[in-house]
């Protein structure tokens, strides 16, 4: 049943973007919250090419790129394969990865090996464990260790496990989980949403748990509420859809709340992973995207993607003058439509813009 579940979250998260490109592209119009954030333009800001270095740090590393390929799957032969290629696909463009959730393997150690070529195929890279907020440390540390895991993440998922039809209905006691395991491991714990936002709230109550960074992951990419609700027979939670905080306005809503950040959730091309940057976040993941590539197209595609996504953010850094990911944060931001709204809203002091702050 898990495996069938495992299989059934790919092919229709993979629908659901290729659905959704499919609509862009017949369209002409690629909206997405992001497009709330504008870069101000100065022409005379750009620098040189060779001066930029996308190096950036987090949980203790440095990573060579601020950008990695965000939890998946794994528990099926099926998604086993799709890690490997993931894996490949890391070691050669640099990128940190995070496998899917680890709960199949903690339930059948029968399917660890869905979850190994992660590790086998880029063994010198940055890999984080993936777990859910009922993982006994015990459990946690096992999970780990069969990845040489250097991150721990810890996913929180209410609005996917109400909606999913054998999910759980018991919440109350993941603050508490999270301090324990973020105590009981020797790697820094990242705790993430899974789609629908990490607040402000959220973060600064993490920040008391001892967690080492949070990765907001915003609506606005795979949604799985939208995923849960295709598996009920009644399809009765479709009002759900669209549920949860985008990724800028989370990123706006928890910087500055104790833990460095992580962004991911809707991200569509190089130019969101520049916004997401000067917006706070240390580096910025995307699943959705490389999915589709890699079921769709295959692995040399998804390589070449991903060459492509770094080449053309070293270009957009270079345009706006940041020698490093961290050089983006003092970049002039507009931001607009519902994404200023929400931080009028919320009391949330918008970007300055150094222009107009002299």
């Amino acid at each position: 049943m898990t495996a069938q579940r495992k299989d059934d979250h790919v092919r229709l998260a993979v629908a659901q973007h290729q659905a959704s490109r499919d609509h862009q592209y017949a369209s002409g119009r690629y909206a997405g919250a992001f497009d709330d954030v504008q870069f101000l333009h100065h022409a005379l800001a750009g620098t040189d090419c060779d001066r930029v270095s996308l190096r950036t740090s987090f949980a203790g590393r440095t990573w060579p790129v601020p950008l990695y390929i965000n939890a998946m799957t794994g528990g099926s032969p099926k998604t086993g394969e799709i890690n490997r290629d993931l894996g490949i696909a890391a070691r050669e463009t640099g990128l940190a990865i995070a496998t899917g959730s680890m709960s199949p393997f903690l339930k059948d150690p029968a399917c660890a090996d869905t979850f190994t070529p992660v590790r086998e195929q880029h063994p010198d890279g940055f890999v984080m464990a993936n777990i859910n907020a009922n993982t006994t440390p015990e459990q946690a540390r096992r999970a780990i260790g069969l990845l040489d895991a250097n991150a721990l993440q810890i996913h929180l998922n209410t609005v996917q496990e109400i909606v999913m039809p054998e999910g759980d209905r018991s919440f109350g006691h993941w603050p508490t989980a999270i301090e324990t395991i973020a105590h009981a491991v020797d790697v820094p714990v990242i705790v993430k949403e899974v789609g629908f936002g990490l607040s402000g709230r959220t973060v600064t109550r993490l920040a008391g748990l001892g967690v080492a960074g949070a990765d907001v992951a915003g609506r606005g990419g795979t949604d799985f509420a939208r995923i849960e609700n295709g598996r009920r027979p009644s399809g009765d939670y479709a009002y759900l859809e669209g549920w949860g905080l985008s990724t800028p306005a989370a990123l706006l809503d928890a910087r500055g709340r104790g833990l460095p950040l992580l962004a991911s959730g809707g991200v569509r091309h190089p130019l969101d992973v520049a916004r997401a940057l000067a917006l706070g976040a240390h580096a910025v993941g995307a699943s959705g995207p490389f999915l589709t590539t890699l079921v769709n197209d295959g692995l040399a595609a998804l390589i070449e993607q991903l060459t492509s996504w770094i080449d053309q953010l070293t270009a957009l850094m270079t345009v706006l003058g940041a020698h490093s990911p961290a050089g983006l944060a003092g970049t002039d931001l507009h931001i607009t439509g519902a994404l200023r709204e929400f931080c009028v809203q919320r009391g949330i002091p918008l970007p300055p813009c150094k222009e107009h702050s002299r």
